[in-house]
């Protein structure tokens, strides 16, 4: 596993991007820059939260981490809630299983969304937004915003509320605003050259100062060297597990050969009985002849 340098992160990167959302006196302000763009408009009070975990109702039940759970208090709308999630996995299983994730997201959200007893009226509406380096639908999109509707008639109003947006960081196809168009580029590639509008250097300035902080610095080198320890530890079972493997290889092996010999030596026993057999019917015969030699001289 190859390092890559602090400096060398981008904000798609999970570690820089929820460093930034906790960050003192920077996360509220980042996102708050990060959501005008995207939805091109101001925001109110938001209240931020890095890695919100969202527990199974048992232990055997799936739970669910976002990578940042905002809230804002919209006086019109009440309680919206965003989920911010760089995605930079692009295998393909990942891309195909998106549709299915974001689902158990909203899920999670909304369970936790509603007290016992309250009006369904009050549940809060959901913005589950990933911004990819790869494209998750394959058709140059730059934004894709997913809702539900009615399949006879999509045309007819229907707003539960749950909204998904990708953003694909490369897109070209549709109506994007450039600014938009800028913060992924800037997200996908955090360098001062992408930093191409006011607000993007002013970004830039908050990612200098996270990434030059040298807790910061120290937190990220602890991560990857657990995350080193983990490999480690996983080679060390993959091969005592290779080893187990080879050592019952080894003992099937053994024990087929046994059964082979065992089959030889029961064949031996055969052949030498079937000799024995064919000896004693010889002599039977020798036998037989020589009576009837006799037999014949005395008459």
């Amino acid at each position: 596993m190859s390092k890559r340098k602090l400096e060398e992160l981008n904000l798609l990167d999970d570690f820089l991007f929820g460093t930034m959302v906790t960050y003192p006196e920077i996360g509220e302000s980042f996102v708050r820059e990060i959501l005008k763009t995207i939805f091109q408009r101001n925001f109110g009070s938001l209240t931020v939260i890095s890695q919100k975990v969202y527990y199974g109702s048992d232990t055997d039940k799936h739970g669910a981490r976002l990578d940042v759970y905002i809230e804002e208090e919209n006086p019109d709308d009440g309680a919206i809630v965003y989920d911010v999630d760089p995605e930079n996995k692009t295998d393909q299983e990942s891309l195909d299983a998106l549709p299915f994730r974001v689902r158990f997201y909203h899920a999670k959200i909304d369970s936790k969304s509603l007290k016992s007893g309250q009006s369904y009226r009050f549940l809060k509406k959901v913005f589950v937004i990933m911004i990819m380096p790869k494209d998750p639908f394959g058709k140059n999109r730059m934004i894709y915003t997913i809702r539900n509707m009615c399949e006879e008639d999509p045309s007819m109003p229907y707003d539960d509320g749950a909204r998904t947006i990708f953003l694909y960081t490369k897109g070209t196809e549709g109506k994007t605003p450039e600014e938009l168009r800028q913060l992924l580029h800037y997200m996908e590639d955090t360098k001062e050259e992408n930093a191409v509008n006011e607000k993007l250097r002013h970004m830039h300035e908050m990612v200098k100062k996270v990434k030059q902080d040298e807790e910061v610095s120290l937190e990220y080198m602890k991560i990857f060297e657990h995350e080193e320890m983990l490999i480690r530890q996983g080679r060390k079972e993959e091969q005592a597990n290779t080893e187990r493997e080879r050592q019952r290889a080894d003992d099937a092996e053994q024990r087929a050969d046994d059964a082979e010999r065992r089959a030889d030596s029961a064949e031996q026993r055969a052949d030498d009985a079937e000799r024995r057999a064919d000896k004693v019917e010889q002599e039977n015969i020798r036998l037989r002849e020589e009576l009837e030699k006799l037999k014949k001289s005395s008459q």
